[in-house]
């Protein structure tokens, strides 16, 4: 059984260029979100044209790796697009999040620093490294990984749709079995940098439903951004 809720906050921004998709295949489903990057112009279409796309290959295709490797590649090809369809060429870009899970086994995928956490026996097994400067910083040994949050190059970032790629510039996992009480989180770098990994599973530990979880993790974002001038925030939460 597949439980899901997922939220999307304009924060203190004038527009939420953040974007959530969820789609329903049968018994298979697919979980999107998207992280149009501020500061570029037109992030809000971004991040809209990636997940349209994501649900539109996903609805094709069903579960699948080819699935999931054409809802990165179609995603960046229709941003491309859109930028020449609306004059702004390298100004439009976005980060992009698929999580898929098929009857049997869950894939997922990403592109940018929005971020897929993955936790299984509510314990965390990982997640997805950043495409950012600070990610990289982290992987060299030269800070730590809590350092990330506060970075000052923490929105200078390596890989996004909107850019040209010489080659796919997104990562996929390996297929997950499904074993249940798995736990997957979507989330964009304004929910992520306001809430720290051991606060994210100590509240799954705690929570009966999917929705108390969400709700727990939410409260803990607005209560370290209160006084801040937030990002936009977005984040799905699925148990399995």
């Amino acid at each position: 059984m597949i439980t899901y809720k997922s939220i999307s906050r304009v924060g203190s921004r004038p527009v939420n260029e953040d974007c959530v998709g969820m789609h329903k295949k049968g018994q298979e489903y697919g979980f999107f979100l998207a992280d149009g990057l501020g500061g570029h112009g037109k992030g809000d279409i971004a991040s809209k044209t990636a997940v349209e796309q994501a649900i539109l290959r996903f609805e094709e295709g069903g579960f699948s790796e080819e699935t999931i490797r054409q809802i990165f590649l179609t995603g960046q090809a229709a941003t491309m697009e859109k930028q020449r369809e609306l004059g702004c060429v390298s100004a439009m870009k976005t980060t992009m999040t698929a999580l898929l899970v098929g009857n049997r086994s869950i894939r997922f995928g990403h592109v940018g620093d929005s971020r897929i956490y993955y936790f299984r026996n509510k314990r965390l097994v990982g997640r997805t490294m950043d495409h950012s400067v600070p990610q990289m910083l982290a992987a060299a040994g030269e800070i730590k990984e809590e350092e990330i949050r506060h970075h000052p190059d923490r929105n200078r970032l390596l890989r996004v749709m909107g850019t040209e790629w010489d080659r796919p510039a997104f990562q996929l996992s390996e297929e997950l079995a499904r074993s249940g009480r798995q736990a997957f989180l979507l989330c964009s770098d304004g929910f992520w940098e306001l809430i720290g990994e051991r606060e994210m599973t100590d509240l799954l530990k705690r929570s009966r439903t999917v929705e108390q979880w969400m709700d727990a993790m939410e409260a803990v974002v607005l209560r370290n951004g209160k006084g801040t001038a937030m990002d936009n925030y977005s984040a799905v939460a699925v148990w399995t």
